[in-house]
C-alpha cells in the first residue's frame, strides 16, 4: 500500500470539498437564510437559523480533517519521515524493531508519489546512513550505508572494502560479542564518520572487483556485512530513488512495550 498515495488522495478531496463549501455551499446556505429572514421579517428562531446553516456531514469531515491531513502531508514529504527497521542487515548500528526518523530535505526536495526533484539542497556523503527505494523493487524500502559516490573506484575483497584505490580504515573492538556470538564487531572509518560493522570469518562472503560508480548513482553497504542485500548482488542506487538521510532513532518496538531507552543518533 502506497501511504503517500492515499495521502495526496485524502488531501486532494478534502481539499476540494471544503473550496466548494466555500465558494458555492455555503454563499447558497446564507442566501437560503437570507430569503427565509426575508419573509419573516427578520424574525428567524435559533433552530431554524442553525438547520439553514448546519454544514453536509462531508463538508463537516473535511473542514475538519484538511489542515491536519495538509500538515502530516508536508512534514511527511518535504521535512521528516518515520520509518520501522525490519532486518538486521544494518546492526550492530540499527536493531530489528528500530524506529528512525529520516531527513526529507537533506538531499533535495521531492514531491510526494511522483518523486521528482523541485529543490535540490545536498547530495548524499560518503558514511551516510541513507533511506531508498530498493532499485528492483521500487515501492519496497531500504535502508543502507552509502559508501561510493558517483565517479568512485569501489572494490571488496576479503572483508575488506577500498575506495579509490585505498583500503577503508578498520579496527577490531570485540572478537564474539554477547549480542552477535559468530560476528567479529569492528569499528570503520568512511572519511570523518566512524561506525561499527559486523564481520562473520566463517562466511567468506561476495568478492566485488573494482568498479566505478556512474554519474547520479550511489554504492552502499549493510553494515551488518555477511547479512545484507545490497550493491554488492544488485547494483547501484539511482539518485532518482533516494528518500532520504536517517538520523535519530526515536523509539524500540519488538512486540511487546515500546521502549525509549535507545534514542540516540545514528552515526
Amino acid at each position: 500500500m502506497d501511504f503517500s498515495l492515499l495521502l495526496v488522495v485524502a488531501v486532494a478531496a478534502t481539499g476540494v470539498i471544503w473550496l466548494a463549501d466555500r465558494l458555492w455551499w455555503r454563499p447558497a446556505r446564507l442566501a437560503r437564510l437570507a430569503a427565509v429572514s426575508a419573509e419573516a421579517q427578520g424574525e428567524v428562531d435559533e433552530a431554524t437559523r442553525g438547520k439553514l446553516l448546519k454544514e453536509p456531514w462531508p463538508v463537516d469531515y473535511a473542514r475538519s480533517f484538511f489542515p491536519v491531513l495538509l500538515v502530516v502531508l508536508v512534514v511527511r514529504s518535504f521535512l521528516v519521515e518515520p520509518f520501522q527497521i525490519p532486518s538486521g542487515s544494518m546492526r550492530p548500528t540499527l536493531e530489528v524493531g528500530d524506529f528512525i526518523l529520516v531527513n526529507k530535505f537533506a538531499y533535495g526536495l521531492r514531491l510526494p508519489v511522483v518523486h521528482t526533484e523541485i529543490v535540490d539542497l545536498g547530495e548524499p556523503e560518503r558514511g551516510d546512513v541513507m533511506v531508498f527505494r530498493f532499485p528492483e523493487e521500487p515501492s519496497v524500502n531500504f535502508i543502507k550505508r552509502v559508501v561510493g559516490l558517483p565517479g568512485d573506484r569501489i572494490r571488496y575483497e576479503g572483508k575488506q572494502l577500498y575506495v579509490n584505490g585505498q583500503a577503508v580504515a578498520k579496527a577490531l573492538l570485540e572478537e564474539g560479542p554477547a549480542e552477535a556470538p559468530r560476528e567479529r564487531l569492528l569499528e570503520e572509518r568512511l572519511g570523518e564518520v566512524a561506525h561499527l560493522i559486523y564481520n562473520n570469518p566463517q562466511d567468506p562472503g561476495p568478492q566485488v572487483r573494482e568498479l566505478v560508480v556512474p554519474e547520479g548513482h550511489y554504492f552502499t553497504l549493510g553494515d551488518n556485512r555477511d547479512h545484507s542485500n545490497d550493491s554488492r548482488y544488485w547494483g547501484f542506487v539511482p539518485e532518482e530513488n533516494i528518500v532520504g538521510r536517517a538520523f535519530a532513532v526515536w523509539m524500540h518496538w519488538d512486540g511487546g512495550l515500546p521502549s525509549f531507552t535507545s534514542v540516540r543518533r545514528i552515526q
